[in-house]
């Protein structure tokens, strides 16, 4: 057997971040490769029991400009990763490093950078991360999941590949037969890493308003464990059929239950609801870093892939969407079928290319 090839996969701190790098390490590992994983203390929390011998956790902050004790303590806890990572990297040298966006990642790939280590960096989203868009002249690629990427120089297109989004193999593999026997929306609510708070709030109260005016319903819905029991009550008193589980399951196995989704737009969660082919109505995050999840979610909308809501309209404007889609079901189809177009199947394949020919090309 040849010798296993070292790498190191950095990720930030949320789930948008770490999962396509825990997706990324199976890919790897199934390759022969030795994997590492680094991320913080907010990341480190996504990751199995089982899983956490391979990770570990620097500590990281993002660059905070609000007044001048917090700049330089921020400035200090950066300089502090970044050292502890040259003398990491010293005794720990990886043949390759891909960092996957979030600012966790930002010391780890400087100090790859300052110790000639060749080092990948990925972005999912339609606009670049800020740490990527830092480590840009020092990246011996720019893996991209859409070459439509927005805030990224012409000058680094020599090095830019589009490769498609690192989402489970399970997922790509899995395509909605979609078929409406009833009239009814069956539909997945997703909170996205955090289980938004406001998904538990206010959706539950346009979902009884809507099966109040008649709209038959179904509610399949990711929560927090402390949500559950004030969720099912709710519900139950309501008489809306549902099911609720917590962020740590599989989401696969509720893919075949559904016929619409209502998600946050986070370019992970959008990749893998459309290979799987299940329309979805998106509702961005607004505090999201350069509103990238309303960019993401209007690349969807207008290409005929989803529905947009934004949280602001979101009294107003989803129960009259819901309505009109349940008086005209046919409208999930179209949607359906045109997801099918789309396919990050070769994404593995993609990225393997690209790392034979960096392994391969000489210092």
């Amino acid at each position: 057997m040849n010798k296993k090839i070292k790498a190191l996969i950095v990720v930030g701190g949320t789930g948008g971040h770490v999962f396509p790098g825990i997706n990324l390490a199976s890919a790897l590992i199934k390759k022969n490769y030795s994997v590492k994983i680094v991320t913080d203390k907010r990341g480190y929390k996504f990751f199995k029991e089982t899983d956490k011998k391979n990770v570990l956790v620097f500590p990281s902050s993002p660059l905070i400009k609000k007044n001048v004790v917090l700049l330089i303590f921020s400035l200090s806890l950066i300089l502090y990763s970044i050292l502890r990572s040259l003398i990491f990297l010293s005794y720990n040298r990886p043949s390759i490093i891909f960092g996957m966006g979030g600012y966790a990642s930002f010391p780890i790939c400087i100090a790859a950078a300052i110790l000639r280590i060749k080092f990948i960096i990925y972005e999912n989203n339609l606009i670049i991360g800020r740490a990527n868009k830092k480590l840009l002249p020092f990246a011996e690629r720019i893996l991209v999941s859409n070459k439509k990427l927005e805030g990224i120089s012409s000058k680094y297109n020599f090095k830019t590949v589009e490769v498609g989004n690192i989402i489970k193999r399970e997922i790509i593999n899995f395509s909605l037969n979609l078929r409406i026997k009833k009239k009814e929306l069956k539909i997945l609510v997703l909170g996205g890493s955090q289980a938004a708070k406001i998904f538990a709030e206010i959706l539950p109260k346009i979902f009884k308003k809507c099966s109040d005016i008649g709209i038959s319903i179904k509610i399949i819905q990711q929560c927090l464990p402390h949500q559950n029991r004030e969720l099912s009550s709710f519900y139950q008193k309501s008489n809306i059929k549902h099911e609720l589980f917590n962020f740590s399951e599989n989401l696969v196995k509720f893919f075949s239950k559904v016929n619409l989704a209502i998600t946050r737009s986070g370019s992970s969660v959008l990749a893998e609801l459309t290979n799987a082919n299940i329309p979805f109505i998106t509702i961005p995050l607004p505090s999201s870093v350069d509103d990238h999840q309303l960019k993401n979610a209007n690349f969807y909308k207008n290409k005929n892939l989803s529905f947009l809501v934004e949280e602001k309209d979101l009294n107003d404007k989803l129960s009259k969407l819901l309505k009109k889609i349940h008086e005209n079901m046919s409208k999930l189809y179209e949607i359906s079928a045109n997801q099918r177009q789309y396919s990050d199947k070769h994404v593995y394949e993609n990225i393997d290319k690209e790392l034979n020919k960096i392994l391969n090309e000489k210092n």
